[in-house]
């Protein structure tokens, strides 16, 4: 958060009180990084350990201190603060809670101009989501099926060319590959897209310095299997089940947690009998800077998320069904919390498979 410019490789600690300006402790070699901290804040040197942890003492002894930590690593994504500090901050004098409610206010909110951003990047991989799913409907029955590789590099070039960019994927799989939640094709090995084939296609782009839109389109190259669109339609109600809890919990302006909505999902599946094939959580955060963010997730599987989703903050909810090397299916929208109520990217989101 603080962007510090120039190397950092000693210790610093930076006090923000509840009150009054912040404080920092900083190594006597590294002051050029600091040289844009205000002149009316504090700034305390050290040399040796004595002299960090005597000025530390003098800063937190018998206050109560919210760090970067997680109590028995219940969320692994805010547990940045190595166990040794946490003993030596407590050994200064200070009582250590978790800064989790804090990181969901200060750090994971989004701004009006981030929205806006986020809903224009949303409208966009909309669109060349079920663009690539019917491309590669055209091209099945031709002399030059699309592999699932080429269709990767097809919906690069359109965020290249939309303005819209990446940090890597995105995922395109047929039905095998797609039981991997994580797969992604590359030259040397991907599949070609066949007629008959179950499509996966998992995009997430963003304006320079915008939000993140993830989303994920299922396609069916030829009617589907009843099989398959059983399972589209269980991943599909479960992703309905989520978003009808979050209306209803702040419709009536009441408290909602990630845990809450991800067992809302995760309930859905259960009950149509494919529980232990929905593998991961419900959901990520979205937070300004990160695809995968710090503030609160759609999550009571893999983590204890207790934090509730209150607003400003935006994540994704995606439910998914895999059949090891048989099938895979997932559903993803985007959620964001607004002071009117709650926003579901894209819009248009997907309620039936794509048939192409």
């Amino acid at each position: 958060m603080l962007e510090l410019p120039g190397m950092t490789s000693r210790r610093f600690f930076v006090y923000i009180p509840r009150s009054g300006q912040p404080v920092a402790i900083t190594h006597a070699i590294e002051q050029g990084p600091w040289l844009g901290w205000p002149a009316s804040w504090r700034k305390e040197k050290y040399s040796s350990w004595r002299v960090l942890e005597s000025h530390l003492a003098g800063l937190v002894s018998g206050k109560r201190v919210a760090m970067e930590y997680s109590p028995g690593d219940a969320v692994p994504y805010l547990d940045r603060v190595p166990a040794g500090v946490i003993e030596m901050v407590r050994a200064a004098g200070a009582t250590v809670v978790t800064s989790a409610d804090l990181v969901s206010a200060f750090y994971a909110v989004w701004s009006d101009d981030q929205r806006a951003s986020h809903e224009r990047a949303s409208r966009a991989v909309s669109t060349i989501g079920q663009e690539a799913i019917r491309l590669a409907g055209s091209r099945a029955d031709s002399a030059a099926p699309l592999t699932e590789h080429a269709l990767q590099k097809w919906i690069r070039e359109r965020f290249e060319s939309g303005g819209l960019e990446t940090d890597h994927g995105p995922i395109v799989a047929i039905g095998p590959n797609a039981a991997n939640p994580h797969y992604e094709p590359t030259a040397e090995s991907s599949a070609t897209i066949n007629r008959g084939d179950i499509l996966l296609v998992d995009l997430w782009a963003r304006e320079k310095n915008g939000v993140f839109a993830d989303q994920t389109w299922m396609g069916s190259l030829g009617a589907p299997s009843e099989r398959d669109n059983t399972i589209w339609l269980a991943v599909r109600d479960a992703r309905d089940a989520a978003i009808s809890l979050l209306r209803e919990r702040l419709n009536a302006r009441k408290p909602v947690r990630g845990g809450e909505v991800d067992d809302a999902a995760r309930a859905v599946i259960t009950k149509r009998g494919y529980g232990e094939y929905f593998i991961h959580r419900t959901g990520h955060s979205i937070d300004p800077r990160d695809l995968h963010g710090s503030g609160p997730h759609i999550d009571n599987l893999e983590t204890r998320e207790e934090r509730a989703l209150i607003p400003g903050v935006g994540f994704s909810i995606e439910p998914g069904i895999y059949l090891p090397a048989d099938v895979g299916v997932r559903s993803e929208v985007n959620g964001f919390v607004g002071t009117d109520g709650l926003l579901i990217t894209p819009s248009d989101y997907q309620k039936e498979l794509l048939i192409v």
